[in-house]
């Protein structure tokens, strides 16, 4: 999945653009994606947020609302 398709594919996964985004599995699968692009663009907020994600997933806490939606929202 590259860049352009994973933009396309999130718009039609139901209920990815309703409020708030739930930090799970999929949000670090986004997280890990996000993680290299944010890597290869030298975006630092990105970097950090993705990385809080992983880690709060690592963890078993929940990660912040504001790190989730700066992921799901990336490649748009």
């Amino acid at each position: 999945m590259n860049e352009l398709s994973f933009g396309t594919a999130l718009r039609q996964r139901p209920g990815a653009a309703s409020g708030e985004p739930k930090p799970d599995a999929s949000s670090v699968e986004m997280a890990w994606l996000v993680l290299e692009a944010a890597n290869d663009l030298g975006d630092h907020e990105a970097v950090e947020a993705c990385r809080r994600v992983i880690d709060a997933n690592l963890n078993n806490r929940p990660a912040p609302t504001s790190d989730v939606h700066l992921i799901v929202d990336y490649f748009r």
